[in-house]
Parts: C-alpha cells; structure tokens; sequence
C-alpha cells in the first residue's frame, strides 16, 4: 500500500539515496564487494566459507559503529584480521582494485528512465549517501552520474544519516531551501529524519511494506510531484 501524502507544491529538486534506491549490489551484499572472498583466496587458499561468514559480520558491527563510514582499508583490515590473515600492502591494493561498475553492481529496472524524465522536466537531482568517496565514480560507471549535480557522502562530510549536515549539504549545493527539496530513501527512519528537518519525504518501498511516513513503491511514482 503506498502512502500519497500531498507533497509541497514549491518542489524543486529531489535529493536520492544511493543504495537500495538507484542501485544494488550483484549478488545482494553491499561489503564487503562481491570478489572480496576470490580475491582473499588467492592469497590465502585455506579460508573456509564459516570463517568468512564470520569474518563479514565482525565487519558489519565495526561498519554499524563508525560514527561515519569508515576508511575502506581500515573495514578490510578489520575482516582480514577476524581471518587472521596478514593484511598486506599488495592484499589491501587488491580488494580495492578498479573493476568496471557493472561488474558488481547494477540499478534498478526503473532508474534511468526515471532520472531522464525528472531531467526533461528540469528536476535538481543531487545524492545524500552513506558511502565511500568513489561513489560518484560508480554512478558514472553505471550511466547515471551526469544526472547529479551535488553529492553529500558519508565519508567525505564525516557523518552519516541522519546528521543534518548530510541532507543540508546537498540543498545548499544546490541553492535550495529543504522545503525545496523531495528526499527518498529506502529506510523510513531517514526519510523521518528529513521531514523533521523540514524537507519533503518519500520512503521507497519497493515491496510495497506500510510504513509511518509518506511512501512510494517504485521510482516513476515521483513524477507526479513535478
């Protein structure tokens, strides 16, 4: 059931969450990446699939505990070590090595026709993400960066969601005010957080789950606020 709140008839902009909203991993994991274990094994061959399920959740934790997102090799070096195994110069360099974007990561069937159209209509587009700095990378990887003007990163602004500063960072890149500016997000809490601060909110649904704050069950739905 998706929940049509009237939304502010001054919109200007929509500021987007990355992950679970434009994009998903291949495969369903966010962290680490989908090579990470083909990459460990080659290095370490004897490393079981229980230990890297272990392993991986000792990163989750320290990942929950950041108070923004951490150095990539710093969350690598914490796994590596729950492996007790060496987390070497060359080992860091290869879990962080270039692969084309679309080799781990995919977006949604109704994102680029979604960006394009809010585009057509003049829609501001910028991205308030919990992520690491490459991320604008990945999106031009994936043909959506030239859609964005700003980007409010985690692990640049040294904060995550939803830290105020995160969200205003991208309104006033781009010149707006939040009363300005549509946020979606695919964590309903977040999405609170905004319409507190006084931005319009839309939570991303897209198994079509209630929730306690203004919803949409699929990206197309945003065009009828512009």
């Amino acid at each position: 059931m998706t929940t049509q709140r009237r939304a502010p008839d001054d919109l200007r902009a929509v500021l987007f969450d990355s992950g679970g909203v434009l994009m998903q991993p291949i495969g369903g994991r966010w962290n680490p990446r989908a090579d990470f274990e083909q990459t460990v094994l080659a290095h370490t061959p004897s490393i079981t699939p229980e230990q890297f399920a272990a392993a991986i959740s000792a990163g989750d934790h320290f990942f929950a505990a950041s108070a923004s997102t951490p150095d990539y090799d710093d969350y690598h070096r914490v796994v590596l070590h729950h492996l007790g195994v060496e987390p070497t110069t060359q080992l860091l360099a290869d879990l962080t090595r270039e692969v084309p974007p679309a080799a781990i990561l995919e977006t949604f069937p109704d994102v680029k026709e979604t960006l394009r159209e809010l585009s057509r209509r003049g829609v501001r587009m910028a991205v308030v993400s919990d992520a690491w700095p490459g991320l604008p990378d990945l999106h031009a990887g994936l043909g959506i960066g030239h859609f964005f003007e700003a980007y409010a990163i985690s692990a640049v602004l040294g904060c995550r969601k939803p830290d105020p500063r995160m969200y205003a960072h991208a309104g006033a890149a781009l010149n707006l005010t939040p009363a300005q500016c549509l946020f979606v997000d695919d964590d309903p809490d977040l999405v609170a957080a905004a319409i507190r601060l006084g931005y319009a909110g839309r939570a991303l649904c897209r198994d079509s789950a209630v929730t306690d704050v203004p919803s949409i069950t699929s990206l197309p739905e945003l065009l009828h606020f512009f």
